[in-house]
């Protein structure tokens, strides 16, 4: 027998047909309305669901769904799916670690060098018929902390350290001994002794603005940040008050609380770039986290361990 899937996902269609091959039945529902409606129409079909860490899945639909047996999450982030109701009914739950890291570490460096070299000003300036040749920062042999070392991380700090001669300290719960860096044990400490500070880190209460008007002072008024993880893991008001202060030099962010709504008072600012949660974002990606999915689901309804399981 087929199994059937819910697909709230937008951003991965392109392969989606890797699934169908396989013989999953998919149900589209890419929109709030569509979404509610499959899920009172189909809930007793439905066998697993597809969906990212700001879509999630709640505690009230994770109840509708009967036959519910196993959620994947793409990207790393599960913020937003109730970890707690899914242990309750026994449902598994995987997510995407490691399939994008690599784009979002393209993107992060991208991030960084529009930054601190002004990249997007120069470009609109020169585009008005201006020559303002304004003296930007060099990126090479900067001091770069990261919080969070997972894949992501990694791969930032690989491309920083490689690619630009950059060292390398980072923030995590426990030191990754198996890694070259320098490990710090609270952000605080870490923007303190960096000149660019790059959240890694998934989201949710655990890492909520555990980058706070205290970190940013640390990091200081010649310090970035750069942001390719959550909006919730920086408390945005205290950046926003310090971008205005000049308490640190500039940010580059690609992630907002209230997506897709970007705050005025961010976009209003000439020391800040931004993007609409593209980073991980590519046909490369796309594909391998369908793949990964395909792979996760296969396990699952083999009776063997998924890939990446989630810790409920």
């Amino acid at each position: 027998m087929s199994k059937t899937v819910l697909v709230l996902v937008e951003t991965v269609d392109d392969y989606l047909p890797l699934l169908e091959n396989a013989g999953y039945r998919l149900i589209h529902a890419k929109t709030p309305q569509s979404r509610a409606e499959a899920i009172a129409r189909h809930a007793a079909d439905i066998d697993a669901v597809l969906t990212r860490g700001p879509l999630g899945l709640t505690a009230a639909e994770i109840h509708t769904l009967t036959h519910l047996q196993i959620i994947c999450v793409i990207g790393a982030g599960y913020e937003q799916v109730d970890l707690a109701a899914a242990k309750a009914r026994g449902i598994t739950v995987t997510n995407g670690a490691g399939a994008n890291a690599g784009p979002v570490a393209d993107h992060a460096m991208a991030l960084l060098l529009a930054l601190l070299r002004g990249i997007p000003q120069a470009d609109a300036s020169t585009r008005r018929g201006e020559w303002n040749r304004v003296i930007s920062p060099s990126v090479s042999g900067k001091r770069l902390g990261i919080i969070g070392l997972g894949a992501i991380g990694q791969a930032i700090a690989q491309r920083a350290e490689q690619g630009f001669a950059m060292s390398v300290s980072y923030h995590s719960r426990t030191p990754r001994r198996e890694q070259p860096y320098t490990w710090y044990d609270s952000p605080q400490r870490l923007a303190e002794a960096v000149d660019i500070l790059v959240i890694a880190t998934p989201g949710g209460p655990g890492t909520r603005h555990l980058v706070d008007a205290s970190v940013l002072a640390a990091l200081g008024s010649q310090g970035y940040l750069v942001n390719i993880a959550r909006a919730s893991v920086v408390d945005t008001e205290a950046l926003v008050q310090a971008l205005r202060a000049g308490s640190i030099a500039g940010a580059a962010l690609d992630v907002f609380d209230d997506e897709p709504a970007v705050p005025e008072a961010l976009k209003a600012l000439s020391n800040t770039v931004l993007t609409p949660h593209v980073a991980g974002q590519s046909p490369e990606a796309a594909r391998d986290t369908v793949a990964l999915v395909l792979r996760n689901l296969q396990a699952f309804f083999a009776g063997e361990p998924v890939l990446t399981p989630v810790t409920l």
